[in-house]
């Protein structure tokens, strides 16, 4: 399902606050971006309980029930998991992930809010969530029946939303502190081949494993964890971060000249980490024209292409990383910048030879 109009997860709530009450609410999302998590946390700031219902793990029998004879005429018996005397929030957690038959059998529990003779208590609220088709997630076709019952929001992930949660949920300062400096890393789009990928889920995994070892952690173990829960350039950054963290070695010190680019084989995941972090400088200060760039960050970007050079003497990749279009091919720092790059690092290579 295509998303027109999406919302931050700051904003579901208060969305979800006046429209679950009266209708059933679908919320769509890529996976590890929070979608479970915002309901239960919902659910529990109205005091219900959340009982959550996974598609793919259904049966159509496991929401309808099995039939029972009562005074000589058989029923169904809903299954004790939905029928309820409170109040309740229903999560229908990866519903269009179920088959066509469960799917069938929500209808009535979405539109009418019952399943055979019992009916949802007064007071209770139906949500349910799950991955778009593009996302290389389990997904099936929802019908058409099905997604006229149904309110449907589309959630995106949030890096400001995200810092400010994970201020008061225990993550790691190391990762709010690289986030904060990479936002742009929180969350990306899945990837079609089977590899780990950076996302909200993820980086709060990442959290976990380094509390769990402490802050004696070694260099070699954290390349582990972050290779093994983030997307591989953002792993290598976040190790770079690491040891930015340890030996206080850092961006503003080159650009000061206290210290040059590290140039160890080891140091790899250091000057790729240093090279973005003069990437993200350039995008966020320089003006997309010059007559608007003060002196000072003029002369910023003078030392920034004497740097320039002396990275492409260590690794031509991530100088041209520094100056990199983005994905689909558009430049993300200033034509002029680039002009006096193109133009300028010819005669700066000949005046350090």
């Amino acid at each position: 399902m295509r998303a027109a109009v999406t919302v931050t997860p700051a904003h579901l709530p208060g969305l979800l606050l006046h429209v679950s009450v009266v209708r059933p609410v679908f919320v769509w999302g890529a996976p590890g971006i929070g979608k479970s998590s915002l309901v239960r946390d919902f659910a529990a700031s109205l005091g219900l309980e959340c009982v959550s219902l996974v598609g793919t793990q259904l049966a159509a029998e496991d929401l309808i029930g099995v039939p029972e004879l009562r005074d000589g005429r058989s029923r169904f018996a809903p299954p004790e998991t939905i029928a309820r005397d409170a109040p309740y929030c229903l999560f229908l957690d990866e519903l269009n992930a179920s088959s066509p038959d469960v799917q069938k059998a929500f209808y009535s529990l979405i539109l009418d809010r019952r399943i055979g003779a019992y009916e949802l208590p007064a007071g209770s609220i139906v949500i349910g969530a799950g991955n778009r088709g593009t996302d290389g997630a389990l997904a099936r076709p929802m019908a058409s029946a099905l997604v006229n019952r149904l309110l449907h929001v589309h959630l995106r992930a949030s890096v400001d939303d995200w810092l400010a949660w994970a201020a008061t949920a225990g993550i790691h300062p190391w990762i709010t502190g690289y986030l904060a400096e990479r936002p742009d890393q929180l969350w990306v789009e899945p990837p079609k081949t089977e590899e780990v990928f950076s996302t909200p889920r993820s980086w709060h995994m990442l959290s976990d494993a380094l509390r769990s070892f402490g802050d004696d952690v070694d260099e070699e173990t954290v390349r582990v964890l972050a290779h093994g829960t983030l997307t591989a350039s953002h792993a290598a950054g976040f190790a770079g971060y690491f040891k930015i963290i340890r030996h206080r070695y850092g961006l503003e010190a080159i650009l000061r000249g206290d210290a040059g680019w590290p140039t160890a084989p080891t140091d790899r995941d250091l000057l790729y980490f240093l090279a973005e972090s003069l990437r993200s400088r350039l995008i966020k200060d320089l003006p997309a024209a010059k007559e608007h760039a003060s002196p000072n960050l003029r002369q910023f970007a003078h030392r920034a292409k004497a740097l320039l050079v002396e990275l492409a003497e260590i690794s031509l990749e991530c100088a041209q990383l520094v100056i990199a279009a983005d994905g689909d091919g558009v430049p993300v720092l200033p034509s002029w910048f680039l002009v006096e790059v193109s133009r300028d690092l010819p005669r700066l290579v000949a005046a350090r030879a």
